[in-house]
């Protein structure tokens, strides 16, 4: 019973209360795991779409912006964590959005998760094909998506410390990797150091004028709109790590540090190695998968896949190596995550605990349905929906808890408990995301500029007059 006992402790992981202070990690600790979310495939891919679009330096100037404006939600959201001890699913009840209305965070955030889960697995999946030359079939899809996902459900639940330890060890050697194909990249196009870190847009004309970028200012706002969806998760990430911090201080440079590797390194790496290397990875394709020049440069400027076969030209066995254990660590993270949210959001529905283990394998079992079919197509186009709405979340919880709160201290008040729905928080989130996404981004094409400040001022004029009628009470002197 003990043994039993024990483990199930340390695969619910305090999912559905407040992490005790003797668990508490400092910002080093955090770090590997709030890095170690993103320096992954995916993020090389974005980095490497935004830079495409927008050139590197209209880009790196928007991946600055959004580290700046990324590590300040995620420093808000993970100092509530950190306060209250609690994941961001379930701080939201009481900071935002009631009981039953958190549900409406759970399931965003739950779903853009599973979502990165889904997406990692299938680059891990092209590249395996890519290094071991198998031919796509049903066969290849059930053994390598079967064990991947075997792995992730293990690892989360039974192996989550081990990961988070070695996570150091896995980041530094994906760093080093990333740092030598650069250089190697470069040294073999050809090319100087001055002409990659200046190359402009590389898309057609009429590519660039149908996602409205063929202005610098559009060009900007669309690498800010792009790069501004994984901030938003992040920033929700954090406060599910932040609830281990020891101060603020420590997920506040976490949650910063996070950023750097998100917005500024995997985009600069994902950039200059597809850039400079683009010659050598069409010239492998044609010459050892037997492709048209036309559909090889094709795949290697529209597909995420690129990225897996850029580690594996350039990277050889350790490169693919270190992208496995990388993948892994991200992998972990994110079914991490998602099982946090599911945890909440079947406790909020139906009061229902059966322990975070059953959530870390229906995530991995959802994450394996959006590979079926055009899911998962249709969610990377909803990207930049999502990280309105995630930014939103951010935005409500952190007015809720610095300002809301702060002020019914200053009266001497409290709130006496917490609804079932907040509709100053519902309301709030419809609007500013109707507002930015719909209304005013014709005018203001960087939609999360709108969201935000208006889920910060509007969410207090909503819930302050609610708050005077019963729902608070005079602190005891």
């Amino acid at each position: 019973m003990v043994e039993a006992s024990t483990i199930e402790q340390r695969t619910d992981d305090h999912a559905l209360e407040a992490v005790p202070d003797s668990q508490r990690q400092n910002w080093l600790q955090i770090t590997w795991s709030t890095a170690g979310i993103v320096t992954t495939l995916i993020q090389l891919f974005i980095g490497a779409l935004v830079t495409f679009v927008a050139g590197i330096k209209i880009g790196l100037m928007a991946g600055i912006l959004v580290t700046i404006c990324g590590a300040l939600i995620g420093w808000g959201a993970g100092h509530i964590a950190y306060r209250t001890g609690l994941s961001s699913s379930f701080m939201s009840r009481a900071h935002g959005f009631g009981v039953r209305g958190s549900v409406i965070l759970a399931l965003v955030f739950g779903f853009m998760i599973i979502g990165f889960l889904a997406v990692e697995n299938a680059l891990l999946y092209k590249g395996f094909l890519f290094y071991l030359n198998l031919p796509d079939t049903m066969g290849s899809r059930i053994i390598i998506y079967g064990i991947l996902t075997i792995a992730w459900i293990l690892l989360t639940a039974y192996g989550f410390n081990m990961v988070t330890k070695v996570s150091s060890i896995a980041l530094i050697g994906f760093l080093l990797v990333l740092l030598y194909m650069v250089i190697d990249v470069i040294a073999t196009s050809g090319q100087s150091w001055g002409s990659v870190l200046q190359f402009g847009a590389q898309l057609p004309p009429e590519a660039l004028k149908a996602m409205g970028a063929d202005t610098d200012a559009g060009k900007f706002a669309f690498a800010v709109n792009v790069l501004i969806g994984s901030a938003g998760a992040l920033a929700l990430v954090d406060a599910d790590l932040g609830r281990y911090a020891r101060t603020s201080r420590d997920i506040g440079i976490a949650a910063l540090l996070g950023n750097v590797a998100m917005d500024i390194v995997m985009l600069v790496v994902g950039g200059i190695v597809m850039y400079a290397g683009m010659g050598q990875i069409v010239d492998y394709h044609v010459t050892v998968g037997g492709m048209t020049h036309e559909a090889a440069q094709a795949m290697a400027l529209q597909s995420p896949d690129s990225i897996a076969a850029a580690f594996i030209i350039f990277g050889g066995i350790i490169g693919t190596i270190l992208m496995i254990f990388a993948q892994s660590k991200a992998q972990v993270l994110n079914t991490y995550s998602a099982s946090l949210s599911l945890t909440s959001l079947f406790d909020a529905l139906f009061s229902w605990r059966p322990g975070r283990l059953l959530f870390v394998i229906v995530a991995n079992i959802i994450g394996c349905i959006m590979l079926v079919g055009s899911i998962l197509e249709w969610f990377n186009s909803f990207l930049t929906v999502l990280g309105v709405l995630t930014t939103c979340f951010a935005g409500i919880m952190i007015s809720d808890f610095f300002i809301v709160k702060r002020i019914l201290r200053s009266r001497g008040e409290v709130e006496t408990s917490v609804p079932e729905i907040n509709w100053a928080g519902i309301i709030t989130l419809v609007v500013a995301f109707v507002l930015a996404h719909y209304v005013l981004n014709k005018y203001i094409s960087i939609e999360f500029f709108t969201s935000l400040p208006i889920c910060i001022i509007l969410y207090p004029i909503l819930r302050l007059p609610a708050l005077k009628k019963g729902a608070v009470t005079r602190q005891a002197a």
